[in-house]
């Protein structure tokens, strides 16, 4: 009898199939794009499901707690959220006890959102969770996953002056829907 169990059927299937699509798919730049996007999203949604807001919440928090945007107007326009749809987002966030509104020095009529010494404990928690489920998925690349982020980066970077992002939920939702589409046909 061997000192390692066989591995369950429906395991040894996945595993088979998921070899199998990766042969297939290989040098297809799309599928390795979307299937890392798909199980980044279901780990950062795990890890932010509390946050009011859930990912969107949690960026507006991150923002704060680096003091990235100089005031509302500025964050909406860096983090790509409709201006009504953050002064929303802000309110429940701020009911939570996470950020406040506070007058901007340079401009009393507008906001700037700081985040509270309970929005930045939470931004850190955060933020080792979602590193730790970064870490999990580039594993597979050992000493490589440095390089390989630093590459990634270049190429987002060089993406996006081809293509300007307009709102960063956009990204989600299109790539949601082409999941459901290709449920579909199935």
């Amino acid at each position: 009898m061997s000192d390692t169990a066989a591995p369950a059927p429906s395991a040894a299937r996945s595993e088979d199939g998921a070899r199998i699509a990766a042969e297939l798919l290989k040098d297809d730049f799309g599928w390795a794009l979307g299937v890392i996007m798909r199980r980044y999203l279901r780990a950062a949604e795990e890890i932010v499901k509390d946050v009011p807001g859930g990912p969107r919440g949690y960026q507006v928090v991150a923002s704060a707690s680096q003091n990235l945007a100089t005031n509302q107007g500025a964050m909406a326009a860096q983090l790509g959220i409709d201006r009504t749809v953050l002064t929303y987002l802000i309110d429940d966030l701020e009911a939570a006890g996470l950020v406040s509104r506070q007058p901007d020095p340079a401009d009393r009529r507008s906001r700037r959102v700081v985040a509270t010494e309970a929005g930045k404990a939470l931004w850190q928690d955060r933020q080792a969770a979602l590193a730790h489920a970064e870490a999990e998925i580039l594993r597979v690349l050992g000493r490589d996953e440095s390089a390989f982020k630093e590459l990634l980066q270049r190429v987002a970077i060089h993406a996006d002056r081809l293509d300007p992002m307009q709102n960063a939920c956009q990204v989600v939702e299109e790539l949601n829907e082409q999941e459901n589409r290709g449920r579909r046909r199935r």
